[in-house]
Formats: C-alpha cells, sequence, structure tokens
C-alpha cells in the first residue's frame, strides 16, 4: 500500500485531517496484495498462511456482501496514499458487540499516530452509526507498542490466550481488550477525536 492509488471519485466515509477511511474496491487488490508477505505485518497479525491474488479478490469481493463486516482502507489526505487497513467483523446485533483489527503497512507510516486516528474514527463509528455496545480486540503480547495505543485509547485488559501463537519456532500470548460505548464517550467528547491521538 505504497502507491498514491486513490480517486476522489472514491467516497471518503470518515476522515480526519490527516486521513480518511474508504470502502475497499477491487481495483485496489494490486496495491494491497503486496503487503501480505511483509514480513513484520504478518508478524504482527501472527499471519501464517500464503494466499494468491484470486483469493484476494474473493475476499474482497465477500466482504463487500457481508452485513457483519465493515472493511475500511486507511489513506493520506495529502496524497492519497494507502498505508493500511481497519475492519470492524463479527458484528452481533442483538448482543451489539464486535471485533475490531487493524493494519498500518511499512516502518515509515507507523509510530505517527495514523493508526489511533484510524481507530477512533472507527470506535466512533461503531459505537454511533452501527449502535455497538461492545468492541474487542486481541493483540499479540509482544505487540507492545500497539498495547500501549489500545491502553491509551481506553480499551481494558480482559484477559490472556496463553501460547495463542507459534511463531518463529517460539510460543506467544494473545491479549484480549475490550471498551464499552459508555467508556468510549466518557474519554472522547465529541469534537476532539481529530488530529493525532498517540501512537499508531
Amino acid at each position: 500500500m505504497s502507491q498514491p492509488t486513490s480517486s476522489p471519485r472514491v467516497p471518503r466515509l470518515l476522515e480526519t485531517e490527516r486521513i480518511y477511511l474508504r470502502p475497499f474496491e477491487t481495483t485496489d487488490v494490486d496495491d494491497y496484495f503486496p503487503g501480505l508477505f511483509d514480513p513484520e505485518m504478518r508478524k504482527l497479525t501472527g499471519t501464517q498462511n500464503s494466499f494468491t491474488r484470486t483469493q484476494v479478490e474473493r475476499y474482497v469481493e465477500n466482504a463487500g456482501q457481508d452485513d457483519s463486516r465493515l472493511m475500511l482502507l486507511i489513506a493520506l489526505q495529502e496524497n492519497d496514499q494507502l498505508i493500511g487497513e481497519v475492519v470492524l467483523m463479527d458484528m452481533h446485533a442483538k448482543n451489539r458487540s464486535a471485533h475490531l483489527r487493524i493494519g498500518i503497512d511499512r516502518a515509515e507510516h507507523q509510530g505517527k499516530g495514523y493508526g489511533s486516528e484510524a481507530l477512533l474514527l472507527m470506535l466512533d463509528y461503531g459505537f454511533g452509526i452501527c449502535n455497538l455496545h461492545r468492541i474487542e480486540l486481541e493483540v499479540y503480547a509482544f505487540n507492545e507498542r500497539a498495547v500501549r495505543t489500545y491502553e491509551k485509547l481506553g480499551f481494558q485488559r480482559e484477559g490472556i490466550r496463553r501460547d495463542a501463537l507459534y511463531y518463529n519456532h517460539q510460543y506467544h500470548d494473545a491479549i484480549l481488550m475490550s471498551m464499552l460505548e459508555h467508556e468510549f464517550r466518557e474519554r472522547h467528547a465529541a469534537g476532539q477525536m481529530a488530529g493525532p491521538a498517540g501512537q499508531g
């Protein structure tokens, strides 16, 4: 996701001064596909499977038809460069719950607060427009920067899945974290969600 590939005609669903979130389109596959093989991203996400371009195309098409999933790309306002994705998935209408995941590609895009901004946009959308009560995520214990980011945003640790990931000949714990609607509203007052919000 390193080239300016976004088109002005693509709807910008959510935005801050520095980034915007937009729907994934099939024309984005060529730009998205190489990131699936980035060693650091594969480690942080615990990805061990390989994917063909056809499989990725099918995944994008199916995601667009899945009412329980909202998959958005993260792009820079200054040049429309795609830098990652943020996804609400497994949305359950009766429980009003969902799982959240995010990925920021390449080291030059990390640690600049882009991830935090994208997360705040998606959390506000999830708790507001999607009427969710609970949003949870899972992060591997070795990803300490992400853990700090989630805690700064207001996520609470709920538990640990011990030795949940076997990667590079070693087992790693996974940390389960969550945020409830009232916790988000109390921590992030309206009008204070745009702009840098910490590391990400």
